[in-house]
């Protein structure tokens, strides 16, 4: 059997139905097997033979001390508290396979980043899940459990949260736009591959990073979700009309739509190697962007 966490959350709910025979879940909604606030409390877990901890925060900008602790509370804590629960367990479970990002880099730009480059974010959500995979790392090699941790980009499904999400919004409403061409590339990889490739990495355990090994740009995004949506090519605006725009953004504050830090990001290339997946897992995905479904 396997203990699923964040089962309601996008990645989590494509988990579930992939192994829905298999699974147990655990989480704060009534629909849970085992309800548990796990930034609040320990669980009481049965035993099985694989975890799969995909609950966490993510996809908010902070903008209060609390929205900051949230992210320790949840990400950390809530860790933690799994990890607290399984050790009451007489048989522990073989593998545990823990649900990262690529945020743990912090980086902003690079071209084929990979699992050696050193964890240096210092956000608050980058921040927590480096502490989350130090905690799951030395828990597994106190208990000799095999430990997966699979740092994943930008996931790509129907219906997905965060930034794709909101492009979609923005492309479905007509306000939309590319800028310099939209040529920055940005790593993705579909959800359904990532759930299908669960098994096989908590039977070997590692460090991964997983992506589609296409790295679209924008342009090949927006085109892709314009055609989806049956709307006209989104428009392109040239990069010192968006530089003039991001310099007022600056001064009015969060609530612009764009600013210098976010100008940087969109228009930089930030695409991360899968090879040591591709070399030890077998890891074959198909082109997040083909098989994009809204």
């Amino acid at each position: 059997m396997i203990l699923l966490t964040g089962a309601s959350g996008f990645f989590g709910r494509i988990v579930k139905e992939r192994f829905s025979s298999e699974i147990i879940t655990l989480g704060r909604d009534d629909k849970s097997n085992i309800i548990c606030d796990l930034s609040q409390e320990v669980p009481v877990v049965p035993s099985v033979e694989i975890v799969i901890h995909a609950a966490g925060k993510a996809h908010l900008v902070p903008k209060t001390a609390a929205d900051k602790e949230d992210f320790f509370n949840v990400n950390v804590k809530g860790t933690q508290h799994l990890l607290s629960g399984l050790e009451k367990l007489i048989v522990l479970p073989k593998s545990i396979v823990l649900i990262s990002s690529v945020s743990v880099y912090g980086l902003e730009s690079g071209i084929n980043i990979s699992e050696d480059m050193p964890l240096g974010a210092v956000d608050p959500y980058g921040k927590s899940k480096i502490e989350a995979e130090k905690l799951v790392q030395n828990w597994c090699l106190k208990n000799g459990v095999i430990c997966s941790i699979l740092r994943l980009p930008l996931l790509v499904g129907q219906n997905p949260p965060g930034n794709l999400g909101a492009m979609i919004k923005s492309i479905k409403h007509n306000y939309y736009f590319n800028i310099a061409g939209g040529t920055a590339r940005k790593s993705m990889v579909l959800v359904e591959d990532v759930s299908d490739i669960l098994l096989t990495v908590a039977s070997i355990g590692g460090v991964y990073n997983l992506t589609d090994g296409n790295h679209p740009s924008f342009i090949n995004l927006s085109e892709k979700i314009t055609h989806l949506l049956g709307k006209g090519q989104p428009m392109n605006i040239p990069f010192w009309m968006a530089k003039t725009m991001a310099v007022f953004g600056d001064l009015l504050g969060r609530k612009s739509p764009i600013n210098s830090k976010k100008l940087k990001k969109i228009t930089a290339d930030l695409t991360f190697d899968d090879s040591r997946a591709r070399a030890k897992l077998g890891w074959n995905p198909k082109n997040a962007v083909k098989h994009l479904s809204l």
